[in-house]
């Protein structure tokens, strides 16, 4: 059996994956996916050429809006442009309800709009978004509404049945991105319940009940999510944003430094 030496310690890697499974209650390396590239890159879309002509669309639509980030063109008319994306990927999802990765992209484009905090009120400038002002509290409400519906919807759509799924690249990715945009809102409206403005979402919305440690324990359970699927970063913050973990881990490393001294430190 493999060890690592902690001075004159010895641990087994069964020791280390249980001291992981304390600092991450979240993690479980038997549910780790397993990504096929022969299984249909949309299981909703089996048919080649049908997919290829959806996500043909869907690319010309994310291509005009690189082009406009990149090319010097006047504040007022990317926004006109994000604006105009997201009402295109609207009909495209109108369209094809079962595409995923067409919520997934409309998603991207209102927090790009509006930011990660479009579920507060008068939430501070967000320097990362294009509407940093003037936008009422109904359109603002409208838009998380939107993004959360095709986040919510993106995820059913694509989540697999059971554990040790096989999954193709592309349903990985959009998963992953799904999940980590999800918790990057969560993460966001957590940081600013009880500060900056009142939290404001539709009653209709599962969050509308919501309290702030609620949506920090949603937010890493997302994060968790996309580092499943993929994402390297959201596998980090999915355990340094649990409240729990946090906690856990603050005690083993506590509970190691003292058993084992500075050799667990180094």
């Amino acid at each position: 059996m493999a060890h690592v030496n902690l001075g004159r310690t010895k641990l087994s890697l069964r020791d280390l994956h249980v001291l992981e499974k304390i600092k991450d209650p979240e993690s479980d390396p038997s549910l780790m996916v397993q990504v096929d590239t022969t299984l249909p890159k949309d299981p909703h879309l089996s048919d080649p050429s049908e997919y290829e002509r959806v996500a043909q669309q869907e690319r010309n639509i994310i291509l005009s809006l690189q082009k406009l980030e990149t090319s010097g063109t006047p504040a007022a008319d990317v926004i006109a442009g994000y604006r105009s994306c997201v009402a295109q990927l609207g009909q495209l999802i109108s369209a094809h309800p079962q595409y995923a990765s067409a919520r997934n992209n409309q998603a991207q484009a209102l927090r790009r709009l509006y930011g990660d905090t479009l579920l507060v009120s008068n939430a501070p400038r967000n320097p990362d978004a294009l509407l940093s002002s003037g936008v009422d509290d109904a359109e603002r409400r409208q838009a998380a509404q939107t993004a959360l519906e095709a986040l919510d919807r993106a995820i059913t759509l694509l989540s697999p049945t059971a554990p040790r799924s096989r999954l193709s690249p592309q349903v990985a990715r959009t998963l992953s991105n799904a999940h980590t945009q999800r918790a990057a809102i969560y993460l966001a409206t957590s940081k600013l319940l009880g500060g900056e403005g009142p939290f404001s979402v539709d009653v209709d919305r599962p969050e509308a009940g919501w309290s702030k440690l609620d949506f920090e324990e949603r937010a890493s359970r997302d994060f968790a999510m996309g580092g499943r699927y993929g994402n390297e970063i959201a596998r980090a913050l999915a355990v340094s944003t649990n409240p729990t973990a946090k906690l856990c881990g603050q005690m083993v490393r506590e509970a190691m430094k003292k058993e084992y001294g500075p050799a667990f430190s180094a």
